[in-house]
């Protein structure tokens, strides 16, 4: 379940409500492409301004269009333990496969209320569980030996990890061994992080390139090195587009360019600048992604 090319998928929006044919249609582009698993409602899913209800929703979706073909991961955290919870029962009792719990934001817990926060979920809604470190967004660095704190409770078996420090990965990986499986946050790294001993990454390209997402780790986890490399440099400029400004604004853009959804946000979230966006262009262009 935790291993691959894992699409940290978005959330189309039309006219101000979830777009749910799009969507489906999204997943369906990603399953035939050979992702290894779907996330709804992380990051690059616009979790942040989804209401309780649109949330549960767009995991209610998710499982019904996958049909456990591919696990679906729930983005179902938050920095109220308690909504995490009731995120979480939601999307078990739906049919969710695993969960993914991001470092609670803005409220900046020490390391014992990030261990009690995800233990509590995991006791409330025995599921698996995937943490998620992501220091730039969420104001807190959640350090390896937490995370191997963490790895002996059974429900918690993976972790996300886009602190950018493969110092930081390899120690979690030092210290939790095979307890917890550790995934690339970031495009950008997902080769170094698989040379460290990452099984995936948890992706935002393969919203617009699945299948060749998914061939890189393959290629890696096949033991092909040179096959790997060479794509790995073959999409970093994608990558780099990727986050010409926040994500995920470029990529929502880019599927936009590609006709697959409307090019709409959710405030804060708006569309992207003219000089980053036709810079980005000439990008997903070289990809024949858009003609």
């Amino acid at each position: 379940m935790f291993s691959g090319s894992i699409v940290a998928i978005i959330t189309p929006f039309k006219d101000g409500n979830v777009d749910e044919d799009a969507y489906r249609e999204l997943i369906e582009f990603q399953i035939e492409n050979g992702t290894s698993a779907i996330v709804p409602c992380g990051t690059t899913g616009e979790s942040a301004t989804l209401s309780m209800e649109e949330h549960n929703r767009v995991i209610e979706i998710a499982v019904e269009a996958v049909r456990k073909r591919v696990p679906v991961i729930a983005g179902t955290g938050g920095n109220s333990t308690s909504e995490a919870i009731e995120l979480t029962g939601h999307a078990k009792k739906v049919g969710a496969d695993a969960t993914l719990q991001v470092v609670p934001y803005y409220n900046k817990p020490t390391q014992e209320g990030m261990y009690q926060h995800f233990k509590a979920i995991a006791r409330e809604v025995p599921l698996p569980q995937m943490l998620y470190n992501i220091p730039s967004r969420t104001g807190v660095n959640m350090t390896p030996e937490t995370v191997a704190r963490l790895a002996e409770l059974p429900e918690i078996v993976a972790i996300k990890e886009a602190s950018g420090s493969l110092g930081q990965m390899a120690e979690v990986i030092n210290l939790a061994g095979d307890k917890i499986a550790l995934l690339s946050g970031d495009d950008n790294i997902t080769l170094p992080v698989l040379s460290i001993g990452g099984k995936g990454v948890v992706s935002v390209i393969a919203n617009v390139v699945p299948r060749e997402s998914a061939e890189l780790v393959k290629a890696w986890l096949d033991g092909k090195v040179d096959e790997a490399r060479k794509i790995f440099y073959k999409l970093m400029p994608l990558c780099q587009a990727m986050f010409y400004e926040t994500n995920p604004i470029p990529v929502k853009t880019a599927l936009a360019l590609m006709g697959k959804v409307k090019e709409e946000f959710r405030l804060p979230m708006c569309q992207m600048g003219r000089a980053n966006k036709d810079k980005m262009i000439g990008v997903i262009r070289k990809y024949g992604l858009i003609s």
